[in-house]
C-alpha cells in the first residue's frame, strides 16, 4: 500500500471517530479497487461501517475480510457481531466456530460466543466461556454486567 493510500485510511479512521461515517466511506472508495481489497483497508471499512450501524454492509466487508485474511481474527470477530445485530445468532456463533485456532487466545472470542449461546439458551456453555473470558481478561466481567445478551446468566 502506498503512503497516499495509507493516509486516506488514517483519515477515514479520523473520520469514523468523528462520527463523519459517509466522509470515512468516501475516503475508503477514492482508493484505487486493488488497495480497497488489501485487509488494511477491508478492516477499517469494516469497523467505519459498524460504527455507523450499518450491519448489512458491514457484513459484506466482513466476509470480503475472512476471505483476504483468513488468519486474521478480526475479520471473524466482527462478521460475527455483525450477524448478531442482524439477528443471525446460530451464524455468528457458527462464524466464530469455524475461525482461526488463534482466535481461542481471544478474550472477545468467548466474550462474544458467551453472549450468542446465551441468547441461544446454552447457558451452561454461555458460563463456560464467560469464565474463559473474564481468565484472559478481567474488565469484561464489568461489561457482563450490564450487557443484555446475558442476562439470563444473572
Amino acid at each position: 500500500m502506498t503512503e497516499e493510500h495509507e493516509r486516506k485510511l488514517l483519515a477515514a479512521q479520523g473520520y469514523s471517530e468523528l462520527d463523519m461515517h459517509d466522509d470515512a466511506i468516501e475516503q475508503i472508495e477514492s482508493l484505487p479497487a486493488s488497495a480497497q481489497r488489501k485487509p488494511a483497508a477491508l478492516e477499517i471499512h469494516l469497523i467505519v461501517l459498524m460504527h455507523a450501524r450499518r450491519w448489512e454492509e458491514a457484513l459484506i466487508a466482513g466476509t470480503k475480510l475472512c476471505k483476504a485474511a483468513p488468519d486474521k481474527n478480526a475479520g471473524y470477530i466482527h462478521t460475527a457481531f455483525c450477524l448478531h445485530e442482524i439477528g443471525r445468532t446460530t451464524a455468528a456463533r457458527d462464524i466464530l466456530l469455524a475461525g482461526p485456532e488463534s482466535l481461542h487466545a481471544e478474550p472477545t472470542y468467548h466474550y462474544n460466543l458467551a453472549c450468542y449461546e446465551c441468547r441461544l439458551g446454552n447457558n451452561d456453555l454461555a458460563r463456560l466461556h464467560l469464565d474463559k473470558c473474564f481468565a484472559l481478561d478481567k474488565k469484561f466481567r464489568e461489561f457482563s454486567k450490564i450487557d443484555p445478551d446475558l442476562a439470563a446468566l444473572k
